[in-house]
């Protein structure tokens, strides 16, 4: 077996670019040139053209933007509980939390796909992936609300997640970590010996969206950074970014940057696709959780799944192959057009640009420099469409425009440079304020891209907002792209760190929004589907409250024969049938402060008393003139007390009918 046999390339010293100033001193007071105002002014009562999606980072959250106003749209809860609609308070979105890890209600989202057919966004879905412990999102952009959550077993840090196919066929991810595969305990510095990376294909339910672990891809131990898959004629392959050839396990900054040159994973997933059919694959036991929400019911539930297959390249000839890429890589691009790839090195001072024809010819001429662990490595100079040379410092990523440029941030030199893709020629180069991560343009990784705007989301923000104590507002810059020149138009700070970002078209998305659930289609099993169908029951020391809500009353409004000690349920369904009527509701002293209830949906609020008294529960969201009257009482009484189950609305309770107990 052949171990890294491929030419050595020269090292570069690295510490030559990381001393290099990040923070320019730029003029804050003539970055904009003329009159933008008009450009990203959106009237009262007008809408901006297209939607941002942008992630939260450490939030764990995807916040929604308009552009070009910049106006914050809302913030859609994902991997973190959030209190300003009770997901992952409220017991129908608590499963959502489920790990193999236990109950995990924070995360770091990162990377954004919305889903296509054909090579273009189809505005169905959104993707999003937690970083930490390593998970896949779905929110369903009918409703803006997250629907599926899909544990990834086996891997470390998800980063390189998660990446859409042309026609959302799989959503395509990588360890960022290298970990002993199954998980053993072992020497750290047995690194090389024991550690193994997976290279992980989610398929995409093309009706309903759902989500299942199709396969993984066993992997050397490298570091898997980044990932876009092929379109057009490219279709059919994913293209990873690798760090850490080396495989160091201590001092990275250092030990994984001794080459001049990491590593691009290429791999053929129809390929893969044949071989899972014919069997050659591993079932390997395992556990991760994948929970879902029933449409019907708007109920969470988790099924532990135990088992994943998975396929070595060494016994797969054909499916995985490697090219070298410039140093400590980390974006890795593909153009509209599917021929070009893009692979920057972060430490590099030229950009790498592959041909995706010429990847091809390579690999049926068997043109290799060697191979590692029976996977062949291209001749790097075979693969390339040429080289971008000293474009600028510290490369990241890139997205198109469709008119045949390319955009890539430089996090080192604080800026965005616009260039020729067949060329490879610098056009115009723009300064960030300051040291931008990702970018996006909408639609600017599939194969028509919107060229109108680009918006650069920054790591600092020092100088560009009111400070808020130590901790700055993040920020997202908008440029206008339309023209030959790059024009900065507007800033607006961020929740979180804004990772990374998708915008599609409003049109793709705003004439399916749905405006509220039919009352008539909810199955949820404590529905109650009108005032009259409003009850307490008792089940032992279970206390269930069928309760209705509607401006500006909830029913029932007194309930008494609850107990210290009982387990309360208060099933809460929002009666409206009207857009933009939610209600609210809280217990006093519930350990969760409220539930956010959608028209038509049934949300449950679990409350414990600890001890006797009347206490007042009531709706928090502002619904109507009357919001303040709509509450109501709940009397709690000793353990051992004789007080009747009864409830009532508009009546007096003592006229009720006693509910014996169950």
């Amino acid at each position: 077996m052949k171990k890294r046999s491929y030419i050595q390339y020269l090292s570069v010293p690295f510490a030559v670019l990381a001393t290099l100033a990040s923070c320019q001193n730029k003029d804050v007071k003539t970055v904009v040139e003329g009159n933008v105002t008009d450009q990203v002014y959106v009237a009262p009562g007008e809408y901006d053209e297209f939607y941002a999606f942008l992630s939260g980072g450490f939030s764990g959250q995807i916040t929604a933007y308009g552009l070009p106003s910049g106006r914050l749209l809302k913030e859609i809860p994902v991997f973190s509980v959030y209190p300003e609609n009770g997901y992952g308070y409220s017991e129908e979105t608590k499963a959502m939390f489920n790990t193999s890890y236990g109950v995990i209600p924070w995360d770091d989202s990162h990377h954004i796909e919305l889903s296509q057919t054909d090579g273009e966004f189809d505005g169905r879905w959104l993707f999003v992936n937690g970083n930490n412990t390593p998970r896949i999102a779905r929110i369903d952009l009918t409703t803006f609300e997250t629907v599926e959550i899909l544990e990834i077993p086996d891997v470390a840090g998800l980063h390189c997640a998660p990446f859409v196919t042309e026609n959302s066929e799989y959503l395509v991810s990588g360890t960022r970590f290298s970990l002993p595969i199954p998980q053993k305990d072992v020497p750290i510095s047995s690194y090389k010996e024991n550690f193994t990376g997976l290279i992980n294909y989610v398929s995409v339910d093309a009706k309903t969206g759902e989500m299942d672990l199709a396969f993984q891809i066993s992997m050397p131990g490298f570091n898997y950074d980044l990932a876009r898959n092929g379109k057009g004629k490219s279709h059919g392959w994913s293209f990873l970014t690798t760090y850490n050839s080396e495989q160091a396990h201590t001092l990275l900054e250092v030990n994984a940057s001794q080459k001049d040159k990491d590593l691009m994973a290429i791999i053929n997933w129809k390929k893969a696709e044949e071989y899972l059919k014919q069997g050659k694959f591993t079932e390997r036991t395992t556990s991760y959780f994948h929970n879902l929400i029933d449409e019907k019911t708007g109920i969470a539930a988790s099924q532990e799944m135990k088992t994943t297959r998975i396929i070595d390249p060494k016994e797969c000839p054909g499916m995985v192959y490697f090219i070298p890429v410039p140093k400590s890589p980390h974006g890795c691009d593909v153009d509209p057009s599917g021929e070009y790839i893009v692979g920057n090195g972060k430490l590099s001072a030229d950009m790498s640009i592959y041909s995706f024809d010429k990847l091809m010819a390579a690999i049926e001429s068997n043109d290799f420099a060697g191979d590692i662990d029976g996977i062949p490595v291209i001749n790097y100079e075979s693969g390339l469409h040429g080289i971008l040379t000293k474009p600028g410092l510290g490369p990241l990523h890139t997205e198109f425009d469709g008119k045949g440029f390319a955009y890539t941030t430089f996090f080192i030199s604080s800026e965005v440079v616009k260039w020729n893709v067949e060329k490879l020629e610098v056009v115009d180069r723009q300064s960030t304020f300051y040291s931008p991560g990702h970018l996006v343009i909408p639609g600017g990784e599939t194969k028509k891209p919107f060229g109108k705007y680009l918006v650069a989301m920054n790591k600092i923000t020092k100088d560009r907002y009111l400070p808020t104590g130590p901790e700055l507002a993040h920020s997202a810059q908008l440029f206008d792209i339309s023209g030959d020149k790059m024009k900065l138009l507007l800033d607006f700070p961020t929740k979180g760190e804004p990772h990374y970002a998708q915008a599609i078209p409003a049109s793709k998305i705003q004439p399916n929004c749905k405006k509220f659930y039919k009352i008539e289609e909810n199955k949820h099993p404590y529905v109650a589907k009108g005032e009259g169908q409003a009850k307490v029951e008792r089940k032992g020391n279970e206390v269930h409250v069928y309760m209705t809500a509607i401006r500006s009353h909830l029913a029932p409004d007194n309930i008494e024969g609850v107990k210290v000690g009982d387990k309360v349920y208060f099933h809460v369904t929002n009666l409206e049938q009207d857009w933009d009527v939610p209600h609210g509701f809280a217990m006093q002293g519930a350990a969760t402060a409220e539930i956010l209830i959608m028209p038509g949906q049934t949300r449950t609020l679990l409350w414990e008393p600890g001890s006797v008294g009347i206490y007042a529960y009531y709706c928090t969201d502002f619904c109507s003139a009357l919001h303040q009257e709509m509450s109501g009482y709940m009397r709690v009484s000793a353990q051992d007390s004789n007080v009747p189950l009864r409830w009532s609305l508009g009546e007096n309770i003592e006229d009720k009918v006693e509910i014996p107990e169950s």
